[in-house]
């Protein structure tokens, strides 16, 4: 199966029911989706002939319904128009020198015999299910390739929750042995990616929900039992995505806790420190006063006895900070 050369489709197949596909000519697409057979077209949302093309061959479609399949913003949902369904969802974003997290769309129409599907940029959950296709262990049927794509789709999200998850632990663990201000940016940044996945995840569970009790014949009871699953891996994403949040609250805390024990032992030992050496820095400073009558200025012996004096009084100082229990 080769890329078909307009540019604003990327793919073009028919299903062959076994789990392979044929690749269509661009004028085919039309009398194929016409005849009621499993067509899939895959097309660019960013090129300016998509909303035409949508507008041409599924005029089931109207203005409104277009803008949204082509929107450069889209939310998760699944919204139900006669017997077609639009399914907006999102996939982490594994291109090339992409945040996991700026998570990707794709935007379905989908019918009993057709699925045209729209992309702004590259989704690694396509190009999975065409090879699929190609080596003949593909979707047999229209709802098989939905649940396939949902299913790729979460099952990319796996390495990267985990991923998430690992982080938090090493976190953990951090703040425990060796609490560093450093590891606040880490904390930070571990909060941001979870608050972003679940952006999108949180709906587009709702989105697999509703889905999934739409009443279409087309979607048997296989189908609706796949996407349960689907929903119930989805709902478990987002329990891991609100663990993560609230234990990285707690990291948070543990380590403002920290460095504030850390910060208090410092101004504690300080004080002591300053305590001891308040009553000698009286002495000295009275008896460096240069005025007369200071006693033992004529004794060879008056600085010798004077830091004996200074030393019984440190002496005398920690014995009673010990009785006090301040040391």
């Amino acid at each position: 199966m080769s890329a078909i050369p307009d540019k604003h489709i990327v793919h073009a197949l028919l299903l062959d029911g076994a789990g392979g596909a044929q690749a269509l000519d661009v004028d085919e697409i039309p009398a194929r989706i016409a005849a009621g057979e499993p067509v899939w077209v895959h097309l660019e949302a960013v090129h300016p002939d998509t909303p035409q093309w949508l507008g041409q061959h599924l005029p089931i479609l109207d203005a409104l319904m277009i803008d949204a399949l082509v929107a450069e913003e889209t939310r998760p949902r699944a919204i139900e128009h006669d017997n077609t369904i639009l399914l907006f969802l999102r996939g982490v974003n594994l291109n090339e020198n992409a945040e996991p997290e700026d998570m990707v769309s794709i935007r379905m129409c989908i019918g009993e015999k057709f699925c045209v599907s729209l992309r702004r940029r590259p989704l690694k959950a396509v190009s999975d299910i065409v090879q699929r296709l190609q080596r003949g262990n593909g979707p047999g049927a229209i709802p098989d390739l939905v649940n396939d794509l949902a299913g790729t789709l979460f099952d990319r999200m796996e390495p990267v929750l985990s991923e998430l998850d690992e982080r938090t632990d090493n976190l953990e663990e951090l703040v425990a042995d060796k609490p560093d201000a450093a590891i606040r940016h880490e904390i930070v940044s571990l909060r941001k990616r979870a608050i972003l996945l679940r952006r999108y995840l949180a709906p587009q569970r709702d989105a697999i929900g509703r889905l999934r009790t739409m009443p279409h014949t087309w979607l048997d009871d296989r189908h609706r039992r796949h996407l349960y699953e689907h929903y119930d891996q989805l709902t478990r994403f987002v329990e891991d995505l609100d663990a993560v949040r609230e234990r990285s609250q707690i990291i948070q805390d543990e380590l403002t806790t920290a460095l504030s024990d850390k910060l208090n032992r410092n101004l504690y030992l300080l004080s002591i420190v300053a305590a001891i050496f308040l009553p000698l820095g009286f002495l000295t400073g009275l008896l460096g006063i240069n005025v007369g009558g200071i006693p033992g200025t004529e004794s060879p012996y008056a600085f010798g006895i004077f830091s004996a004096i200074l030393v019984l009084i440190v002496g005398l100082q920690v014995v009673i900070f010990r009785k006090l229990h301040w040391i």
